[in-house]
């Protein structure tokens, strides 16, 4: 059973092995006559996959102990994956959430490093830089592109390791890894969404 996670810009499509990264349009095309249970936060998406007879939303399965009412169906996926940790998924937003024994405690949401790089740019021209990926936080930085980048991956590490507390961290997303190369007790894994998903396909017995 392949099991996807649609989101705000692309399908992510789990085959139980790996996880692939589709467009709306890809992603339908290619698995329109496969058998398929998936979440989505994409509801504009609705009309467009809803005759797809082969493909079941899940979404309303989805739930966990502690949750508000407009939570994400991706983050309630991602913190059923594991009873206990600090749960990051670093992509057009970076969501941090906070499980303790399986029950949902709080989070917050930062914009996405594509989003505070736009934001730079936006107050001048001069602040219009990539990310530097090979940054270490350990010194001050002394050129435009380095301080922006500190500015922009300090802050996020201060604030996310302010709400550890010695917890386990649990990375996933497109800038997961490379986010998670900078906190020790951290873990980068694509199928946390999907650890979850299944998880909840199992105690409910869908799909």
């Amino acid at each position: 059973m392949l099991l996807a996670d649609i989101g705000n810009t692309h399908f992510h499509i789990y085959n139980g092995k790996e996880v692939e990264h589709l467009s709306y349009d890809n992603a339908i095309e290619k698995y329109a006559n496969k058998e398929m249970c998936y979440i989505s936060v994409k509801h504009t998406l609705g009309e467009k996959i809803e005759h797809i007879k082969s493909w079941k939303n899940i979404s309303s399965s989805m739930g966990i102990e502690g949750e508000y009412e407009t939570m994400g169906v991706d983050r309630k996926a991602l913190c059923l994956s594991h009873k206990n940790g600090i749960f990051v998924d670093a992509g057009s937003a970076i969501n941090v959430d906070v499980v303790e024994a399986g029950k949902y405690m709080g989070g917050f949401i930062l914009p996405g490093l594509k989003a505070y790089l736009q934001s730079y740019k936006s107050i001048s021209p001069v602040l219009d830089i990539s990310l530097d990926i090979a940054l270490k936080l350990e010194e001050l930085p002394t050129t435009t592109k380095e301080q922006i980048s500190y500015g922009i991956i300090a802050s996020i590490k201060a604030l996310i390791e302010k709400h550890s507390k010695g917890k386990t961290l649990y990375f996933t997303g497109g800038d997961g890894k490379f986010l998670s190369s900078y906190f020790d007790n951290a873990l980068y894994d694509e199928t946390l969404v999907f650890q979850g998903i299944q998880k909840a396909i199992k105690d409910k017995k869908i799909c």
